[in-house]
């Protein structure tokens, strides 16, 4: 299987997902496959898991161009939806050693923010993590990764193509 055909399967599986569907007040209404809650404007629960160094730089990577949201985009958060039963930090957890390669590190919780535009409606869980052993990157999610001070991060986000939901997730990090 050719690397696009398995960045295509894994955007398929992905798709398929039973994701944890929520209301306004982030209620459990049941569990959606992932593509129905993006088609039909309905709101999901997620986590964004914001990894520093032990230097405090920021770990920033590029999502693949087969990502259904904000594809090939930079990305200043690891993260997910939050599967069906699934809680908020057994998600981060998770999402963290997927798309980084990183497990069993402390994770700091820093509050929850919706985040609502077209095809990306979530009550999102926001945590924070120190790491500083290798990267090993999912390469049907992740393009690349690696560390940069947080004020670079920030600029460049002014003028490439940064996900604004992961932003929003950094601010509450960095914010006292």
């Amino acid at each position: 299987m050719s690397y696009s055909d398995k960045e295509a399967a894994h955007r398929a599986a992905s798709d398929a997902e039973q994701i944890a569907w929520v209301d306004e007040q982030d209620t459990v209404l049941g569990a959606l496959p992932r593509q129905q809650l993006r088609e039909r404007g309905l709101i999901g629960r997620a986590t964004f898991i914001v990894l520093f160094n032990a230097a405090g730089e920021l770990c920033v990577h590029r999502r693949t161009l087969s990502k259904a949201v904000y594809p090939g985009y930079w990305d200043v958060a690891a993260g997910g939806m939050v599967g069906a039963g699934e809680s908020y930090e057994d998600s981060a957890a998770r999402e963290l050693h997927e798309e980084l390669g990183v497990a069993g590190v402390p994770l700091t919780a820093h509050g929850h923010f919706f985040f609502d535009e077209p095809c990306n409606r979530a009550w999102c869980a926001v945590y924070s993590a120190v790491w500083d052993g290798p990267l090993s990157v999912q390469p049907e999610e992740v393009m690349e990764a690696g560390f940069m001070p947080v004020a670079q991060a920030l600029a460049e986000s002014e003028t490439r193509p940064y996900c604004p939901d992961s932003l929003m997730a950094l601010r509450l990090c960095i914010t006292p």
